[in-house]
Parts: C-alpha cells; sequence; structure tokens
C-alpha cells in the first residue's frame, strides 16, 4: 500500500512535480527572492540568487514567472550547461524567436536590436532568467556585461537574473567581472529553513494534502528531521517519502525518530 493511501494523503506533497505555485510554502528564502525579483522586474539590471541544490531558488523563480502580467512583462528562461559563447548565443536567438545562425557578432546585434524595439516599439521589457549559471563561463558573462550596455551605458530595456550556486558569487567577485557587477542591483544568498520554518514547512505540506500532522508526526521528529537535512527543503522533502514509505510498511501509524533515522540512513543523509 502506498503511503498516501495508508496515512489518509489526498496526494504526495513532497512530490515536486505535483507541486503548484499556489501550494508555495513562504519561507523566509522564498520570500525574500520574490521582493528582489519585483523590484528588479520595476528597476531593470541585473540580480543574483544563489543557493546550494534542493533550496528552491528555482522554484521561487516559477513562481514569480507566474504571477506576472504577460501584458507588461515577459519572462524567458534559459537552464544553462556548460556551452561555448556560440552556443549560448545561439541558445538566447532561438529564446527570442531569432535566426540563430551566422556569427557571433551578427547574433548579438540582433539580440540588441530585439530588445530595445521590444522595449521602445511594443513597451514589453523582457526578462531574461538564466538558471545554473554557476556553468557561465568568464567570456559568456563578459558578453553578458556587453549585452546590457545600450546607448553608451545609458538605457536599461531588459532585466538579467543569475541563478546559480554559491560558487557563482566567486566567479563574479573575479576582477575581470567589475563592470558586471556593478550592474548587480539585487543579490541574495538562500540560507536553508531554520528550526522553526521546517516545521511551518512540514506543516503546510501535510495541510496540502489533506493530512493531519498532529496524529501522524511524533516528538522529536521535526529536530531530527532538521538536523539530517540542514534545512533543505528538497533533502527534507526525500527524506519524509522515504520515512512515510518505511512507516506504511511497517504498519506504523505515528513516524517517530527511529523511523527517520532509518530513513536518513537509508538515503545516506
Amino acid at each position: 500500500m502506498r503511503f498516501e493511501s495508508y496515512y489518509g494523503f489526498s496526494s504526495n506533497p513532497f512530490d515536486k512535480q505535483e507541486l503548484k505555485e499556489s501550494d508555495a510554502f513562504l519561507s523566509k528564502d522564498h520570500k525574500a527572492m520574490t521582493d528582489r525579483l519585483n523590484l528588479l522586474k520595476d528597476s531593470r539590471g541585473i540580480g543574483v540568487f544563489t543557493a546550494l541544490p534542493g533550496y528552491g531558488k528555482t522554484f521561487s523563480l516559477r513562481c514569480f514567472a507566474n504571477s506576472l502580467n504577460t501584458q507588461l512583462h515577459r519572462i524567458i528562461y534559459i537552464c544553462m550547461s556548460t556551452v561555448s559563447a556560440i552556443d549560448f548565443y545561439r541558445q538566447l536567438c532561438l529564446a527570442f524567436n531569432l535566426e540563430s545562425s551566422g556569427k557571433k557578432s551578427a547574433m548579438f546585434r540582433s539580440i540588441q536590436k530585439f530588445l530595445l524595439s521590444s522595449q521602445r516599439e511594443k513597451r514589453l521589457p523582457y526578462i531574461l532568467a538564466i538558471d545554473e549559471a554557476h556553468h557561465l563561463n568568464s567570456d559568456i558573462l563578459q558578453d553578458l556585461k556587453m549585452l546590457t550596455n545600450f546607448r553608451y551605458d545609458s538605457l536599461y530595456p531588459f532585466s538579467l537574473i543569475l541563478i546559480g550556486e554559491p560558487y557563482l558569487n566567486g566567479t563574479l567577485d573575479q576582477s575581470i567581472h567589475e563592470a558586471l557587477r556593478q550592474r548587480i542591483i539585487v543579490h541574495y544568498d538562500f540560507a536553508g529553513l531554520t528550526p522553526d520554518e521546517s516545521e511551518g514547512y512540514l506543516r503546510h505540506k501535510f495541510h496540502v494534502a489533506n493530512a493531519s500532522f498532529n496524529e501522524i508526526i511524533g516528538e522529536g521528529v521535526v529536530a531530527a528531521v532538521n538536523a539530517a537535512t540542514k534545512g533543505n527543503p528538497r533533502l527534507i522533502d526525500n527524506l519524509m517519502v522515504q520515512a512515510l514509505t518505511i512507516g506504511s510498511h511497517e504498519q506504523k501509524s505515528v513516524i517517530d525518530t527511529d523511523i527517520i533515522l532509518d530513513a536518513a540512513n537509508s538515503l545516506l543523509l
């Protein structure tokens, strides 16, 4: 029997594929990123958001994108891997429905012209979000600096969001990227869930799935979960799925700290 049926869950609230933007848990990190994205949307410029894998930065971006009025703003999302500068320009051209062949210089001019005309004529400023931005090499970061330079650096027709793992900060701190770094108007590093937030997160998940937190979760479980996962939401989700699965197989009505320990050991946490 699946744990959802055994414990009375209407769905699996720990499955990110089933997670709706409307069901987001409003953690400190989520609210901080959302506030900064709204500032960036209105001010234009560059925003940088970093976190270890699983902290929810991409989901926070997804919630923000879902909240946008498409009559006023349009967001383009690119998830990076290790690519050359010309491959990066091809990805941008494809995202903007522009010609993606030819030299890098021609694609650069085409992208700049497109962004400027979108802002001037259609009054529809773009937000370019680059996920996994820690994969960007120095050449691409230098090109991004030039791409944001319009009319002698006096105009910002679009916003740029860079999302990546913490070592993106170290890359941007290099002296070669000083000009790009000076264009950053918002910068936020995720801290993860505090112990209190971890409890709120779990209670929220149970509420979304119409399950009784107080009846299923035993004393000390939240502290054990937070200690094992260090407040990483993805690890909390994985640990709870494993713990609930173990509990249902053993026909336990309550998840206790022993089950959490077994689940953590099986996941090598």
